[in-house]
């Protein structure tokens, strides 16, 4: 569930990130992926830290 809210939240804040600097269309959905990716893994390795932690 935090891989998931992680990857949208990470797409969302690229693609705004992107539109601020005044890019177009393709770079927010670069900047949205880039950060999707990113974010995705922080999420997966903070879902893992806290499965051991909690559940070890």
């Amino acid at each position: 569930m935090i891989t998931i809210i992680a990857a949208v939240l990470g797409a969302a804040l690229g693609a705004v990130t992107a539109l601020r600097r005044g890019g177009k269309t393709m770079d927010a959905l670069q900047y949205g992926a880039g950060y999707g990716i990113a974010f995705t893994l922080l999420g997966m390795l903070a879902t893992i830290i806290l499965d051991r932690t909690l559940l070890g």
